[in-house]
């Protein structure tokens, strides 16, 4: 707390009703704190000892964070114990924090965002789903060693840039940026979905007080010696997205293109394996031209599903951990309401039937791959995304065409990154559905995007799917998708929120702040 709050985001502004303060998280403060964070367990935990004698518990052991970050700070704690217990200090426990998950602590329960953080296991599912979490503790609590390639990495609390307060005057979208990926990197989304842009920007060090953590020298080590995720599809939306979110949650990768290996050569994929050492591959490749497909058949196949089929079979016999990416448009859309993963497949057009001879080919030579079904795709780092396009053309003052009558299941690609990583370190496999929740048309897709951006809605003029022009592949009226494995990503709006803000922030609309953010809602 600190009653200097000029230095602090408004959000976090309160008092008693006799004193106002700031209250924010006390690592994420620049101190001068003697003891350090990153050797400050056993530090302070020898001192209890020293100075009571008695045993000692350690409980809620957990942070707020992504997966591999929860898993980074339990080893931590626990590997601090446990020297400490070799060296004579009676701990006898050590517990985490939480076992089922919570809601809004990300945010010390200050307000009521529903943002769910899963714990030990993930409730969001029809039963509890254990995470890399519950793997670990099993372990750990059978005396047993936990191995992940990502556990010699360190979590954001030992790094330079852990530090987000206090505030100063400069710099404001440049920091007001890097605070906002910060945030949607360590939740997986935004966790303030209401930001405001009268925020004084965050204040970046240089340099940390001794014992507080690493130089970025010893991180950069870290993250050089320890195996990469390999991704493919380093000129597409989805590769490019997974190397920059991988970047801003320092998971080591290595993004390559057909040059580096060529998915369709089992050799090419050899060298690439035996040179990059990849604990995890994600195929972000793929034959994408939907109607071009019609007259390609055999070009696409090749790409989609045997090059798909290839990567499964090598990473399955290195015992590498495998990420494919499957379509809605292996339905087609008789059944009208959203479909799930046990749904049966039968794809209207070429483009949908190589990516449903894909999901069979690659968990028929991988039983443990990750098969991801996704639709609809809009993020802030696409030129050509459909919102982006409608946002420009409103701005200039301009109509918008879009299908009244194809309903779909609109996916924010940053949420869709971060789920699919937190999922390969949870070493989750077979198919799942990951979009934003929420079903509607594509003209009611705009119209949201245009709403949210402060911009007329009105201008979105809706037609009927019949009346599209140059569209040579059949596609399902209908083909939103729903999990019964688990809703993972958050709701559509509130992802539409995220875009809008992060489009302005890095000036691709020419919005003001007041346009963007609209009135604070109550919650």
């Amino acid at each position: 707390m600190d009653e200097k709050m000029e230095g602090f985001p408004e959000w976090s502004h309160g008092g008693n009703g006799i004193h106002h303060y700031a209250d924010v998280e006390a690592l994420r403060v620049k101190t001068d704190d003697p003891a350090g964070f990153y050797s400050g367990h056993k530090v302070l935990l020898r001192e209890t000892w020293e100075r009571y004698g008695l045993p000692i518990s350690v409980t809620e052991v957990h942070i707020c964070g992504a997966r591999e970050e929860q898993i980074q700070w339990f080893k931590h704690v626990w590997d601090s114990c446990t020297e400490l217990k070799q060296n004579g200090v009676n701990i006898v426990g050590v517990a985490a924090w939480s076992l089922l998950g919570t809601f809004d602590w990300v945010n010390l329960v200050t307000r009521a965002d529903g943002f769910y953080e899963p714990g030990v296991f993930d409730v969001r599912g029809p039963k509890p789903r254990p995470t890399a979490l519950a793997k670990m503790l099993t372990q750990l609590a059978q005396g047993k060693n936990y191995e992940h390639p990502l556990f010699q990495l360190p979590g954001w609390w030992q790094r330079p840039d852990r530090y987000f307060y206090p505030f100063t005057p400069e710099n404001l979208e440049e920091h007001s940026q890097i605070f906002l990926r910060r945030e949607e990197s360590r939740f997986g989304r935004g966790t303030k979905a209401y930001w405001r842009l009268n925020w004084n920007p965050i204040y970046e060090t240089e340099t940390i007080p001794d014992g507080t953590g690493l130089t970025e020298e010893q991180v950069h080590h870290l993250e050089n010696t320890t195996r990469p995720i390999l991704i493919t599809g380093a000129t597409g939306t989805l590769g490019s997205a997974f190397a920059r979110l991988c970047g801003d949650r320092h998971i080591p990768y290595r993004l390559v293109g057909r040059k580096q290996m060529n998915i369709t050569d089992p050799f090419s994929i050899e060298r690439a394996i035996n040179y990059y050492q990849p604990w995890a591959v994600i195929n972000a490749a793929g034959y994408v031209k939907v109607d071009d497909a019609e007259d390609n058949a055999e070009a696409c196949d090749l790409v989609n599903a045997h090059g798909a089929m290839l990567l499964a079979a090598t990473c399955q016999k290195r015992g590498i951990q495998y990420l494919t990416f499957s379509s809605d448009l292996v339905f087609d859309g008789l059944k009208q309401q959203p479909y799930l993963e046990s749904d049966a497949v039968n794809p209207l057009n070429v483009y949908g039937k190589s990516k449903a001879l894909a999901e069979k080919y690659v968990l028929d030579m991988h039983p443990n791959a990750l098969v991801v079904r996704t639709s609809s795709f809009f993020g802030p780092w696409d030129e050509s995304n459909f919102l982006t396009l409608m946002l420009q053309q409103l701005l200039a003052g301009n109509s918008f065409l879009a299908p009244e009558d194809i309903i779909i299941s609109p996916t924010y690609v940053p949420d869709l990154v971060n789920a699919c990583l937190d999922l390969l370190v949870d070493e989750e496999s077979g198919i799942w559905h990951l979009t934003n929740e929420g079903e509607l048309s594509w003209a009611d897709f705009a119209r949201k995007g245009a709403e949210l951006a402060g911009l007329n809605p009105s201008l979105i003029q809706g037609f009927s799917a019949n009346e599209l022009q140059g569209q040579q592949a059949p596609r399902p009226r209908y083909s939103a998708l729903s999990s019964e494995r688990g809703q993972l990503l958050p709701a559509l709006e509130d992802a539409l929120m995220r875009y809008v803000n992060r489009m302005k922030l890095s000036n691709r609309i020419a919005l003001s702040a007041a346009q963007v953010l609209g009135p604070v809602s109550e919650k």
